[in-house]
């Protein structure tokens, strides 16, 4: 098994990391670092490069130009050491359904070398740890999606890797099957391992990660923890009316007070603007604003911004960005 031991440096590194198909550029000039024994979420709208960054971190294709090590080894000209150091659960489970579970663990053991006995134990261990123990004689075909996900995540912990590598691995699981990946994530963080994780739900990233990178149209736009990113993004103030014919006078006052942009929702009658932080400065005039103006407000709040905000703002403002140099 890797010696955990043995590098005390960042677990991941990539500095300018560019890599090609064909006429699409995936990443373009990616720089990304890790610490070890912490989650970091890597977020991007689709297409943005985050399958393709994990692919190169694995070993799986190798970058145009740029350099990445992971674990202290470079991803290009030490494969081997990079492939001992690592775990890697992709979008879909990897795991062989005509076999049981316990069989399917003790197969990974044996192909990274453990030797029958150790692979067998292993198995059980884990079985045992994350919860699968009850179902680990049972034919992989039985079981449910999540528990599916789960088993396959656990077959990359086989060798206690220093580092995994999560690709979105709960997407279009429930909430339940969902919860139970996440309480494996933290299980495997809160022994050491240095996790990056690939995901699509915020809600995911804001629970696991101690630091999130944002990716888009392959370069990071934004990096650090959830909590410094959404204060950077400051807070949303809402106005719920009565009368939704009124929404776009609300709008308007909404608008030329905060300096943002206020977004309308007919159908909840709700108007909502992203501000700077201090937002609560605003109430006192938004709400004499609103009742000069004869629009009768249900309900005004403020709150603090969501990773969606965050991601929202930032994506749109690197689109935006790429239009006006294109």
């Amino acid at each position: 098994m890797p010696d955990r031991s043995d590098h005390r440096g960042p677990a991941i590194e990539m500095t300018g990391v560019t890599k090609r198909f064909g006429a699409t550029e995936a990443l373009r000039g990616l720089d990304l670092t890790v610490p070890a024994g912490t989650v970091c979420g890597l977020l991007g709208p689709n297409g943005a490069g985050k399958t393709t960054a994990v692919r190169v971190l694995a070993t799986l294709v190798a970058p145009d130009r740029g350099t990445a090590r992971v674990a202290g080894h470079d991803v290009a000209r030490e494969c081997e050491a990079v492939r001992r150091a690592i775990g890697l659960a992709g979008q879909h489970a990897a795991v062989d359904e005509g076999i049981t579970g316990r069989d399917n663990l003790r197969l990974f053991g044996r192909l990274h070398h453990l030797g029958g006995r150790r692979a067998r134990a292993r198995a059980d261990e884990l079985l045992e740890r994350f919860g699968l123990a009850d179902a680990g004689d049972r034919l992989v075909r039985t079981y449910s999606g999540g528990m599916r996900r789960r088993l396959d995540l656990i077959a990359s912990l086989v060798t206690s890797p220093p580092v995994l590598f999560l690709d979105e691995p709960t997407t279009g699981l429930d909430p339940r099957s969902r919860q139970e990946i996440w309480d494996t994530v933290k299980e495997s963080a809160d022994d050491g391992t240095t996790v990056l994780l690939t995901t699509q739900y915020l809600e995911e990233a804001d629970r696991l990660a101690d630091d999130i990178v944002v990716v888009d149209h392959g370069a990071a736009i934004a990096t650090g923890p959830p909590a410094r990113l959404k204060a950077q993004i400051g807070s949303r103030v809402s106005v719920t009316l009565a009368d939704a014919a009124q929404l776009g006078h609300a709008a308007v006052v909404l608008s030329r007070l905060s300096g943002g942009d206020a977004q309308v929702d007919v159908a909840e009658r709700l108007v909502t603007v992203v501000t700077p932080p201090g937002a609560e400065v605003l109430l006192p005039s938004l709400v004499r604003e609103l009742d000069a103006q004869g629009v009768v407000a249900q309900d005004v709040a403020v709150r603090a911004p969501s990773l969606d905000d965050v991601f929202l703002a930032l994506t749109a403002t690197r689109t935006a960005d790429l239009r006006s140099a294109a």
